[in-house]
């Protein structure tokens, strides 16, 4: 079982940067793709971005695509999300997950992630 811890969080002014990282133990990444959501007080987790085992796959909600970068450094065992141009509607805690099964294609649905994190706080002000 592979334990993920999020960090990088925090509190920005929209218009900035953040960078979140997802540091795995227990089990190596880079059979898996991995995947970041999020969810806002009230609503559905909701995917964000994903990127495939090999890292040649990129996958972004369109609410984030041209703003968020997702990547992986498989030697670190971790996966970041690139957080630029942040709006006040990106609020939400942040979760990283890994899929279920290794060397899979790569996924949007929060089913075919079989690990989660606990989650950072990502707060935007206007």
């Amino acid at each position: 079982q592979v334990q993920l811890v999020e960090s990088g969080g925090g509190l920005v002014q929209a218009g900035g940067s953040l960078r979140l990282s997802c540091a795995a133990s227990g089990r190596t990444l880079s059979s898996y793709a991995m995947g970041w959501f999020r969810q806002a007080p009230g609503q559905e987790r909701e995917f964000v971005a994903a990127i495939s085992w090999s890292g040649g796959r990129t996958l972004y909600a369109d609410s984030v695509k041209g703003r968020f970068t997702i990547s992986r450094d498989d030697a670190k065992n971790t996966v970041y999300l690139q957080m630029n141009s942040l709006k006040p509607e990106d609020t939400a805690v942040y979760y990283c997950a890994a899929d279920a099964q290794a060397f899979t294609v790569v996924a949007t649905t929060p089913e075919s992630f079989g690990s989660w994190g606990q989650g950072t706080q990502v707060t935007v002000s206007s």
